[in-house]
């Protein structure tokens, strides 16, 4: 069903939500820039000039320059960044307040002073509430999962593929493995990809680790890890999906870090590029689902599993008529530091594949020592690809899932390489059937 929004009927409010962030999303940047002395100055010596540096509209800039506060948070300010603004102005709070109400800044002062204003006459309209939720009317057509794709994200395999080594012999046996997969994706390719995918100290250093991270941005460049950015293309996101998968899953209990901008590494790019190739533009967008595996705690995979399975929900209340995959990347069984470097696991990597296919619920409840001792201490990544499972529609019962590939092999410079397509089937759908 369609997400409750009844915050937006409020009288006299603007809730400041993912969709608003993404309206504003510059503007609150331009006021964020207001935070040094320097910055200031030039603002104030030459306002429209500074606004012009800026990526705004022209409704943004002229709200600013009217210094009109309401036009200002219809177009996506917000009022904490907006303050930053009103400061350099030398405005105080109850001065730009009064000016949201029509009063001056005595008459507001006095009016806070008096009690402040009354919730009598600013609650909603019983009346309009009752007929936004009568109006709820049944859209078109709405998203679907319409399969998983799981796969390690080795950065060695980008690196053959960018150095065209991929028909050299230690390499050709990993890509041909991938043979098929570039196929079966010219023929299903998506409208939208989510991409479950860990960063490697590429964009989260340790003055941040968030754990759950989801891209609300409109793009999102490669990044430099080191050796110069792949020579790949940045992806185009899906900011309106994304802000309607935020509000689900947030209102669904899931604590989640929202990022407009920050740069994808290999995690990200190399899964892209073993299902499409060398491409000039990736055919479909592609939101980023960041997860910390690298510092402890990271999430369960029981918690990863449910995470997936919310996030059908999220995407299947979406009322576009949209095609989405889900995929879930990382590992197989590696170990990158301490004398158990080069570890792998060939029978607990294919018996993980053989659990996440038949028993994907109780492969969850596998704990994280168990990954650290038998997949080695980067196996963790794995817990990744409970995310896209939870996300399949047998879970529930709503579908069948088929098996379209498996690949597995040894090696891929220091890891194992493991790789599974799950296609969705809605209930009395035949598999392999096709529109």
């Amino acid at each position: 069903m369609t997400l409750d929004k009844s915050y937006k009927l409020v009288p006299g409010t603007t809730i400041f939500d993912a969709e608003q962030s993404a309206k504003g999303y510059h503007l609150n940047q331009f006021c964020m820039s207001l935070m040094t002395a320097e910055n200031r100055e030039s603002y104030l010596a030459d306002e429209r000039a500074y606004l012009d540096a800026w990526p705004l509209r022209e409704e943004q800039k002229r709200a600013l320059l009217d210094r009109d506060l309401n036009a200002a948070i219809r177009e996506g300010g917000n009022i904490y960044f907006l303050a930053k603004w009103g400061a350099t102005l030398g405005l105080s709070f109850q001065q730009m307040a009064g000016s949201m109400t029509g009063m001056t800044e005595q008459e507001y002062r006095d009016m806070m002073v008096g009690g402040g204003r009354s919730i009598a006459g600013n609650r909603i309209d019983r009346a309009v509430l009752e007929a936004a939720h009568t109006d709820r009317r049944s859209p078109k057509g709405r998203a679907t999962v319409t399969g998983a794709v799981f796969t390690s994200h080795v950065p060695a395999i980008g690196a053959a593929m960018d150095h065209h080594k991929t028909d050299e012999p230690y390499w050709r046996p990993v890509f041909e493995g991938y043979e098929f997969s570039k196929r079966w994706e010219r023929e299903n390719v998506p409208d939208v990809i989510l991409l479950v995918y860990n960063d490697h100290a590429s964009t989260f250093d340790l003055s941040l680790v968030p754990t759950f991270v989801l891209g609300t941005g409109a793009a999102y460049p490669t990044a430099d890890e080191g050796y110069g950015p792949r020579p790949v293309p940045g992806i185009e996101g899906d900011p309106e999906l994304a802000a309607h998968i935020a509000h689900a899953l947030i209102q669904d209990d899931f604590d989640l870090t929202l990022a407009n901008e920050m740069t994808v590494d290999h995690g990200l790019t190399v899964p892209l590029s073993l299902m499409f190739g060398d491409v000039e533009r990736w055919p479909c967008k592609v939101i980023p689902f960041h997860v910390n595996v690298v510092q402890y705690p990271v999430p369960s995979g029981a918690r990863c599993f449910r995470l997936g399975q919310a996030l059908r929900r999220a995407i299947e209340s979406y009322d576009r008529p949209l095609k989405v995959q889900v995929w879930g990347t990382g590992g197989m069984s590696h170990q990158l530091q301490g004398p158990r470097a080069g570890l792998i696991n060939r029978e607990w990597d294919n018996a993980f594949l053989d659990r996440l296919v038949a028993d994907p619920e109780g492969l969850s409840r596998v704990p994280h020592l168990e990954y650290v001792e038998e997949a080695g201490s980067e196996g963790i990544e794995l817990v990744m690809w409970l995310i896209a499972r939870g996300a399949m529609s047998d879970v529930d019962g709503s579908g069948r899932t088929e098996v379209k590939h498996r690949f597995y092999h040894v090696p891929a410079s220091n890891t194992a390489v493991g790789h599974l397509i799950l296609e969705n089937h809605p209930q009395g759908e035949t598999p392999g059937a096709k529109e």
